[in-house]
């Protein structure tokens, strides 16, 4: 977040993060969408990110997405909101089966204005006090270290078992 909005009031923090899950899910609906598209269209996607979104959207958590949208509909979209690591792949499932715009936008903006209240209100509130109380001692420190290592080590394994799966030398 940028510094300007540290401390702010409800109503800049609130136009902030509005702003940025309104980008950022117009981009995953939309891309989600093109790619389904052109991987109707071609055989074989030729732009790497192309190919790269391809395989995201054959994974396991886009087929949940597409399971939560084929079961809920358009209700789906704006409960994706409320709950963490639901949004991406139930935005890109609309996409994907091209829910049309003129029933995704309005649930689209329904579940983008409840996520700004939220983080504009308790969530970045719990999430910085979280972060200081981590960062404010050397055992928080700690932790964050070896959560970030944790990550880094599990991408290295990911990354190796999809190379090994594929044929391709680590």
């Amino acid at each position: 977040m940028p510094a300007a909005l540290d401390g702010a009031s409800f109503w800049p923090l609130f136009a902030f993060f509005l702003g940025v899950v309104l980008l950022r899910t117009q981009l995953t609906y939309w891309i989600a969408r093109l790619v389904t598209r052109w991987s109707l269209d071609h055989t074989r996607p030729r732009r790497p990110w192309v190919t790269r979104v391809h395989r995201w959207l054959q994974g396991e958590g886009t087929a949940r997405g597409l399971r939560t949208v084929e079961r809920w509909g358009v209700v789906a979209v704006p409960l994706s909101f409320l709950a963490t690591g639901t949004k991406t792949v139930v935005n890109a499932a609309a996409g994907v089966v091209a829910m049309p715009f003129a029933k995704y936008l309005p649930a689209m903006l329904l579940g983008c204005v409840a996520h700004a209240v939220i983080y504009a209100t308790v969530g970045w509130a719990a999430w910085s006090a979280a972060l200081a109380a981590a960062t404010g001692s050397p055992w928080g420190l700690a932790v964050l270290a070896l959560i970030a290592l944790a990550v880094a080590f599990w991408i290295v394994l990911r990354v190796r078992a999809r190379r090994r799966d594929a044929g391709l030398a680590p």
